[in-house]
Formats: structure tokens, C-alpha cells, sequence
């Protein structure tokens, strides 16, 4: 589209002194030929483009011209307020409305502030997914984004937590990227919804009507029918069929409802609990193996013995998922219970003398070898 990109020329000649046709041509991802004929057809617009030819010439505005182009538009605005996370606004399909938001602002800035955006950039960057794993962009994301936008509902097809494909018609109210992994916070249309559509615990009596859901698990999404949503007319719904606006809830907060379905759901998973006893360094590691808030609530009950040591009762979601999870504190944990986490744990303390124990016997059977010397 010639025109958008004549109009992002301008932008962005208002916004710099001046620029080369190299950086044109980057910035514009076209050929430095295809700059020069634009810079032309602007000038022939009545839009004082001047190109100052030599080794260290470029193209800049003549007279403090400047474009009233600069309005933003309501995708722009609203993309502009997530545009410290660059991923996430690919990731929804709005990095190009982001971008023009953010050259419209620079261009409008005064010429005192014209270096904020670059100031800015280079102090603070949010990089959301957790280490140690790739994020994989769901391929219904940007729809879902839409529909977010838009307050359209949609007509959704996903996996449970049984593995059970279940058909629902949403009213998306927000989207959550957490840890590297997208969730739509969203209410049934009707209202109306059975247990095995839940794919996290149930909600509390103060967000009944919303559920949360991994965008992972959707297969399909599309437009609604005015006959999938009880109560609805087909006027409500528009002549193009595209699932029709819903009336958004007023006092619906995303960030307080992620962070009370959060933590609710971080205390529903921990059905289980553990009995240990831990040294001052273990008592001090537990809560980064473990779930964070129930170790520390454990731990401020507790005061040390006579040997420093103290002894804990934690929550925990299973025995398999503590026994990964308190492994890593070796000699700093022992396990008084229950019996069989304390068997698994017995079994690995004897397999690892057995490893360790057998090759220390075969050179120094009197005592253990000394670590090896640093290299060089």
C-alpha cells in the first residue's frame, strides 16, 4: 500500500533531522530506488521533502513542516499501551498498529523530547516467558485477540482438562500471557455452563460468571450464531453473521480476577503434604523449589530445635511432584513423612552412596577422596 507507506515516510522524516536512504529504505522495507521515487511524489504533494545529495547527504523536511497525520486511532492507542512487549504484540497480531502508534507519538513529541522513544527503549525491556523453554505462539491467538477487541463473541471448540473436546459460545472479556503461556479470561454466553467445561478450579462467588482457559487447547474458533446464544436476537448479531457484540461486564478487573483465579488455582492443585525436617540452608532454599507462598506460611509457623533444624508440615500437589521438587535440597531435607515419599527418598540416598560410595572405595577406602584440582 503506496500510500501508507508515503505517510510513514513523512512520519518518519518528521521525527529525525534527517535520514539516509539506506535507513529509508530499512525502515520502509523497500529498495533506496523505490525512496527516491517516493521522496519525489511527496514533493510533487506539495510536501517539502529535500534530499541533500554527497557521502553523508539524506532526505529531511524543509521549514518545520509538519504533518497533522498524527491522530491516533483507536487500535493504535490501545496497542501502544502494550508495546513494551514486543512478542506478546506479534504474538496478537497488532506489532504493525503498535509501530504506527509509536512513530505518530515520536512525530508529535516536541523536538526537546524527540530522543524519549530511543532513551526510553534502551533502559527497560519486559521479556515474559520463563527459562529453559521455547514459547510457542497458539495458532488461534490473534483471532481470539480480535474478538477481545472487538467484544465479539466467538464459537470455540477446546480440549478440557479430561481431554474431552467440548463446543462453548464465549464473551472474551481479556487475554493473560503468564510464564510464556496464553489464557482468555471469558464468560459463556447464556450463562449457562457444565463442570466438564472447567478447565482450572472453580471460580470463586465473586467472578462465578467468568472461566479461564489455555488458548493451547483451542482447535477452532469462528463466528456465532444468533441461535447458539439463549435470549439473543439476530438483529443484535449484524448482517455479516460474524457472532455479534455482547455487552461487556462494567465492573469486570482483569488484573485483580487473574490475581485472585491465580492464586486460587496455586492453592487448589495442593492436595497432598509432606512432613520435613530442614536445616538453616534448606529452610532457606524451600521456596524456590516449591510452591512459593505455601513454604512460607509453613516455615513462619515453625521455630528451630535445638540443632537449628526445624520441622515443617507443607502443602503439595502429589507425592511424584515433591519428590522432584525436594530432591534437589539433598542432605538439607529429611522427609518424616508420609511412609512412602520417605521410601523413594531412602531408595534414592542409597542408590547415590551406591554410585559415589563404590568409586571413593576403590581408591581411598579409609576416607573420601579430595575434589579434584582446579584446572590450569
Amino acid at each position: 500500500m503506496r500510500a501508507a507507506r508515503l505517510i510513514r515516510m513523512v512520519l518518519l522524516l518528521q521525527s529525525r533531522p534527517s535520514m539516509t536512504g539506506a535507513e529509508l529504505a530499512r525502515e520502509l522495507e523497500v529498495s533506496e530506488r523505490t525512496v527516491s521515487r517516493d521522496a519525489l511524489a511527496l514533493s510533487e504533494a506539495g510536501v517539502p521533502v529535500y534530499a541533500d545529495r554527497g557521502r553523508i547527504g539524506g532526505y529531511r523536511l524543509v521549514g518545520g513542516y509538519r504533518t497533522r497525520l498524527t491522530g491516533l486511532g483507536r487500535s493504535e492507542a490501545e496497542a501502544l499501551f502494550l508495546s513494551g512487549l514486543p512478542g506478546a504484540l506479534r504474538d496478537m497480531g497488532l506489532e504493525d498498529a503498535a509501530s504506527a502508534a509509536r512513530l505518530k507519538v515520536t512525530a508529535a513529541l516536541l523536538p526537546s523530547l524527540s530522543d524519549a522513544p530511543h532513551t526510553a527503549a534502551q533502559r527497560f525491556h519486559l521479556d515474559a516467558p520463563g527459562w529453559y523453554s521455547e514459547p510457542e505462539t497458539p495458532p488461534l491467538l490473534a483471532e481470539l485477540a480480535d474478538a477481545v477487541w472487538r467484544d465479539r463473541r466467538v464459537t470455540v471448540a477446546y480440549a478440557n482438562r479430561h481431554g474431552e473436546r467440548v463446543e462453548r459460545v464465549l464473551e472474551p472479556h481479556g487475554l493473560v500471557l503468564k510464564a510464556g503461556v496464553w489464557y482468555l479470561c471469558a464468560r459463556v454466553a447464556g450463562g449457562g455452563e457444565d463442570a466438564s467445561s472447567r478447565t482450572d478450579s472453580a471460580p470463586s462467588a465473586s467472578s462465578a460468571p467468568f472461566r479461564v482457559y489455555r488458548i493451547d487447547r483451542f482447535s477452532a474458533v469462528g463466528p456465532t450464531a444468533p441461535e447458539s446464544v439463549p435470549g439473543a436476537s439476530p438483529e443484535a448479531f449484524g448482517s455479516d453473521g460474524d457472532g455479534g457484540v455482547f455487552d461487556r461486564d462494567p465492573d469486570f478487573d482483569l488484573p485483580a480476577f487473574w490475581e485472585e483465579r491465580a492464586a486460587q488455582f496455586a492453592r487448589s492443585i495442593l492436595r497432598s503434604e509432606v512432613v520435613l525436617r530442614l536445616t538453616e540452608e534448606g529452610a532457606r532454599r524451600l521456596p524456590y523449589v516449591t510452591d512459593r507462598a505455601a513454604a512460607r506460611e509453613a516455615l513462619a509457623a515453625v521455630v528451630p530445635d535445638g540443632e537449628g533444624r526445624v520441622t515443617v508440615t507443607l502443602p503439595v500437589e502429589s507425592t511424584e511432584v515433591a519428590y522432584v521438587q525436594l530432591l534437589s535440597l539433598g542432605p538439607d531435607a529429611e522427609v518424616l513423612g508420609p511412609p512412602g515419599l520417605r521410601t523413594l527418598f531412602a531408595g534414592a540416598a542409597a542408590r547415590m552412596a551406591e554410585q559415589y560410595g563404590a568409586r571413593l572405595s576403590g581408591s581411598r577406602p579409609d576416607r573420601a577422596s579430595p575434589p579434584p584440582a582446579p584446572p590450569g
